[in-house]
């Protein structure tokens, strides 16, 4: 684990700001996260049978390490909003949060009557913030849309085929970019938005779109598609060792003079087609063959570490497993052990290190409605006479739920 600096203890710098979540799935749940890593108190509201990916494996400590890696750290809340007691409930709720998030279909929570105008009303400091595929005007606003739909249609998926060559068919997706980088822009926004209330004391409300997301990750295709290249682009390819692939990006010419000296090719610093950035694109293929003549030759490993030693960028393949033992991993605490004692498992900390705050995946499992009752009587007051008529009236569901409470979109 990373070593602790010395000095006084790092404080929570989102302690006292509190969220109250309506997300499910990916996008919302990861915005959350991040900013109950940073000590705020997020209060995860769920439908009676909880959040679906409360079913997706694996397992460990009676819940789901897919569902937990993107909601440790938060308060699990039931409440059905398709009762009265449960809307009013959340309505209160909402009244004394800082922060609304939800990534529901726009008008779901419009006809909830949770929506940031109504919240806003009665609590005017209030930052709400609706995650959605495509915004929450304009005539793509109602579409479904998840990350998968979200990657075809940015253009991403297209931009990424072409770079694998004719012929290519779009890649299987299971890796889902979108969400995570509209999650990403939605904690930046809160904050921000934060920030703004500090010095006006009013809140707003925040429209992230999944879509414009993935296209401002598109930084060269976007203008590519305004003003095309002659030719198309150098790419980086893997090139193959004798056990596995390497990937080699000598970008810089100083990168490009030490790869030479490196793989025992020094008349590549002289040789004209490698001369200038232009010409190095021009015989792109013929440099990966020249370097993939000496890569094949050894282990992936000794690849790496001649290379690296060299000051040429250089990594082998790993499985996500390997790079979550990387020894400078393991020095970052770039992974924090959660769960039980006897069946603790690994979820990912925060990228980013703040010398004076403590941000860092939180020990505490969201059980579905483990926290009911206390998040009700502790931030609303509610006695237990309350709670048990609550209970009598659906508020909390019935016993086992088949099915969601309502669509979110």
């Amino acid at each position: 684990m990373m070593e602790s600096s010395p000095g006084p203890a790092r404080v929570d710098a989102l302690a006292g700001i509190r969220v109250v979540d309506f997300t499910i799935v990916m996008s919302g749940p990861m915005c959350t996260r991040i900013l109950a890593d940073a000590g705020a108190d997020v209060i995860k509201i769920e439908p009676p049978e909880g959040d679906m990916v409360r079913q997706r494996p694996p397992f460990r400590a009676g819940i789901s390490t897919y569902f937990a890696s993107m909601n440790c750290g938060k308060r699990s809340t039931v409440l059905d909003l398709h009762t009265p007691a449960g809307r009013q409930a959340a309505l209160e709720l909402a009244g004394q949060a800082d922060v609304v998030v939800e990534n529901f279909r726009p008008g779901v929570m419009k006809r909830l009557g949770l929506d940031y105008e109504t919240l806003a009303r009665a609590n005017p400091r209030l930052i709400y913030c609706s995650i959605s595929g495509f915004g929450q005007t304009g005539p793509m606003s109602q579409a479904p849309a998840y990350a998968p739909i979200i990657h075809a249609a940015s253009g991403y998926e297209d931009a990424f085929t072409r770079y694998q060559g004719e012929g290519s068919q779009p890649a299987n997706n299971g890796i889902f970019i979108a969400d995570v980088l509209g999650a990403i822009h939605a904690a930046s926004a809160i904050q921000t938005a934060l920030l703004q209330r500090c010095r006006t004391g009013r809140g707003q409300s925040i429209d992230v779109s999944l879509m414009d997301s993935v296209l401002g990750m598109l930084i060269y295709e976007l203008q590519n598609a305004q003003f095309p290249a002659e030719r198309q682009r150098q790419v980086y390819q893997p090139v193959r060792a004798s056990d596995g692939w390497v990937m080699v990006a000598a970008i810089t010419p100083r990168n490009l003079s030490a790869l030479f000296d490196a793989i025992g090719f020094p008349q590549g610093k002289t040789d004209p087609r490698f001369a200038t950035v232009a010409e190095k694109e021009a015989n792109w293929h013929a440099l990966l063959r020249i370097v993939e003549d000496w890569t094949s030759q050894r282990t992936a490993l000794e690849c790496e570490r001649t290379l690296m030693q060299a000051g040429v960028p250089c990594s082998r393949y790993r499985t996500v497993g390997e790079a979550m033992s990387d020894p400078q991993a393991q020095h970052r605490g770039s992974m924090a052990a959660i769960g039980t004692q006897g069946e603790p498992f690994e979820v990912p900390n925060p990228p980013y290190r703040l010398s004076e705050s403590r941000t860092e995946a939180r020990n505490v499992l969201p059980h579905l409605g483990r926290h009911t009752e206390e998040v009700l009587r502790t931030v609303l007051g509610y006695d237990g006479a309350r709670l048990a008529a609550m209970r009598a009236q659906g508020a909390f569901g019935p016993v086992a739920a088949a099915e969601p409470s309502f669509d979110p979109g």
